[in-house]
C-alpha cells in the first residue's frame, strides 16, 4: 500500500499538510535562533508529503524536551489540531481511516517533533 497510499495521500490532502509544516518552518527560519527548529519543520514536512510505509520512533533528552515545550507553545499546538481535525473527519468512513490514522501519527509528531526521527 505505500506507493499507491502516498500517491493518493498527496493528491487528496497530503500537499497541504506539508505545506502547512513547509510554512511553519519558514516562519521559523525567519530569526537565526529558529533556524534549527524550521530545519526540523522541513524535515517534518518530507514525512508529511509522503507518510505511509514511514515510521516515527521518539527519543531525545533534555534538550529535546525543552525544544518541544517552546515548539508546542508557539507552533505545534495549532499543527496538531489541524491534523486532528483531518484525521477525525477522515475515519469517518472506512475508506478513509488508513488516511486518517496517518494524521494521527502526524499530530503526534506535531506535539513533539524535537527527539523524534523518522524510519
Amino acid at each position: 500500500m505505500g506507493c499507491l497510499g502516498n500517491l493518493l495521500w498527496f493528491l487528496i490532502g497530503g500537499c497541504i499538510s506539508g505545506l502547512s509544516w513547509c510554512l511553519a518552518g519558514v516562519l521559523w527560519c525567519i530569526t537565526v535562533v529558529g533556524i534549527p527548529v524550521g530545519m526540523q519543520c522541513f524535515k517534518i514536512a518530507g514525512l508529511s508529503f509522503f507518510p505511509f510505509d514511514k515510521e516515527v520512533v521518539y527519543g531525545g533528552g533534555v534538550g529535546s524536551m525543552l525544544m518541544n515545550i517552546l515548539w508546542f507553545l508557539l507552533s505545534g499546538i495549532f499543527l496538531a489540531i489541524e491534523h486532528t481535525l483531518w484525521g477525525i473527519l477522515l475515519c469517518c468512513t472506512i475508506i478513509g481511516i488508513p488516511f486518517g490514522m496517518q494524521h494521527f501519527k502526524l499530530a503526534k509528531l506535531a506535539l513533539m517533533p524535537f527527539g523524534a526521527e523518522v524510519k
